[in-house]
């Protein structure tokens, strides 16, 4: 038996002359849709209809049609070609009479008969309907993968790939012919099994499509040449039956090296700024204990040099100098150049301490830092009631470091250490060498109330505070700790309750 052809060509399909009886919708419908229709292996043509009124439905057609009409069926026995009568009134005497008088030869269909060819008629206009719409969906999904700037696969649930575009081929460097049939696991990594099978840290986002049913992704690390590392995401997709069988995988793998790197250097960058914005909020916090003290410590130095200036007028009004009053005069300016000097150094320490600048490493000596500190606290001790006694080394310790963050490293543990000792107390600030030359140590020692001890291991955690609500951030120390990593130091705390706090902070010397 030859094979039936999916397509029947004009020479194949059979010519079926057909007459109608009975004008009404189904006729006009036959009429208008029939003969345009494309049944497989038969050609229908209609050649003659007949109603007894003439203006029915179906005969206006006809005539528009230029189809044969009459008002007596017999006389559609006279046409030449003929093959069948189709009965469409739906009156059983008029199919007899059909029927006994039809010609031999010519078939009667009923009107039973024509309502099943309606319903396959339109069942075979749904079919192509569905055909012509999956061919469109086969026709946009292979342009879509083809011309798609991802890599895409359609997997077989057996791990095999059944079909993949131009820019998965250039991810994997392999031809078509290597790809296709071949599991995706051997293609991609040259296992053998299924990569959580091969590779126990691997995900497999297809693997979870087949547990699920549903669609999941992964981002896969790769690394080509032992040198460049590339990361995918992974996304598979499920193309299931009517039943909810999944038959197919599409996997979708898409760079994002690039994305991801600039995410993190965009991250970096807001972490450097987050920092710094909080670095300079402590160091405004320390701005505000000092600008307290100094005040005090500046308004001094004004109230006598306004009391020398006062002096000095007097001197001026008599009239007449001599030697004495020339050598008084010349003591009060003194003393008045003593006293603008030091309040210049201080509005120079305070504004130096403010000022909001990036980091600027250079050869920094650690007695110039330490004398800088106690300049600016020293009045805020003495109101406190706190002795401060400050042992530097003889000679100049240098180290490579921004004396601006140094500065404020020591004022938190300076002002740590006076927060400590609200009734007063002693503190001793002092810098040495060590021994190997090799290493400068700083020594900040009080007699305050001390640390617990289960505090000492969270002392330098950022927002970590012993203090109450509204007393402090806990920002201080963990700023303390960042400067000191900063300067590739260390630091060690020794403490117990009521027996005071001794901070030691090492630094790298430069060699000189």
């Amino acid at each position: 038996m030859g094979e039936i052809p999916d397509s029947p060509s004009a020479d194949i399909r059979q010519k079926l002359h057909l007459a109608i009886v009975g004008c009404g919708r189904a006729c006009k419908f036959f009429i208008e849709h029939l003969e345009t229709s494309d049944f497989p292996y038969v050609d229908i043509q209609i050649v003659g209809v007949c109603d007894i009124d003439p203006d029915a439905q179906g005969m206006i057609a006809a005539r528009k049609k230029g189809i044969f009409t009459t008002s007596d069926f017999r006389d559609l026995f006279h046409l030449e070609r003929l093959d069948s009568i189709m009965e469409l009134t739906g009156q059983r005497h008029v199919l007899l009479q059909l029927i006994q008088q039809c010609p031999a030869g010519v078939g009667v269909v009923d009107h039973n008969i024509s309502r099943l060819m309606r319903s396959l008629f339109f069942a075979g206009h749904r079919l192509r309907a569905i055909e012509q719409e999956l061919l469109a969906q086969k026709m946009s999904s292979d342009f879509l993968i083809r011309h798609s700037n991802a890599a895409i696969a359609v997997l077989n649930t057996d791990f095999t790939i059944m079909e993949a575009n131009e820019c998965y081929l250039k991810m994997v460097k392999k031809t078509k012919a290597d790809v296709i049939g071949a599991h995706c696991y051997r293609v991609h990594r040259g296992f053998e099994a299924p990569c959580p099978h091969a590779a126990p840290s691997l995900s497999c986002p297809m693997m979870e499509t087949l547990r699920t049913g549903k669609s999941a992704h992964v981002i896969q690390e790769f690394s080509t040449s032992g040198v460049e590392t590339t990361y995918d995401n992974i996304v598979t997709y499920p193309l299931k039956d009517r039943n909810g069988r999944i038959l197919r995988i599409i996997e979708i793998w898409r760079d994002i090296t690039k994305e991801i790197a600039s995410r993190w250097e965009t991250r970096v960058k807001q972490i450097q700024a987050d920092v710094n914005r909080l670095v300079q909020e402590d160091r405004m916090i320390s701005l505000g204990k000092l600008v307290a003290s100094c005040v005090h410590e500046i308004n001094n130095p004004i109230q006598g040099m306004m009391m020398f200036t006062g002096l000095m007028q007097d001197m001026l009004q008599k009239g007449t100098f001599c030697s004495d009053d020339r050598v008084e005069f010349h003591h009060f300016l003194s003393l008045m150049a003593t006293e603008l000097e030091r309040c210049g150094n201080i509005v120079s320490g305070l504004l130096s301490f403010s000022r909001q600048a990036p980091n600027e490493f250079r050869d920094t000596d650690l007695n110039e830092v330490m004398d800088a500190v106690l300049m600016l606290t020293k009045h805020k001790m003495e109101m406190m009631n706190i002795h401060c006694e400050l042992d530097l080394s003889q000679k100049p310790l240098i180290i490579n470091g921004d004396s601006n963050r140094l500065q404020q490293c020591l004022l938190n543990l300076v002002f740590n250490a006076i927060e400590a000792m609200p009734s007063g107390g002693s503190l001793h600030m002092a810098n040495r060498r060590l021994p190997s030359k090799k290493m400068a140590i700083i020594e900040i020692e009080d007699s305050g109330e001390g640390i617990e001890e289960k505090n000492l291991d969270h002392l330098f955690d950022p927002f970590f505070t012993t203090k109450e609500e509204g007393q402090g951030t806990g920002l201080g120390l963990s700023i303390v700790h960042g400067v000191v990593k900063m300067h590739r130091g260390d630091i060690q705390v020794k403490s117990r309750p009521g027996g005071g706090s001794k901070f030691t902070i090492r630094f790298p010397l430069v060699k000189l």
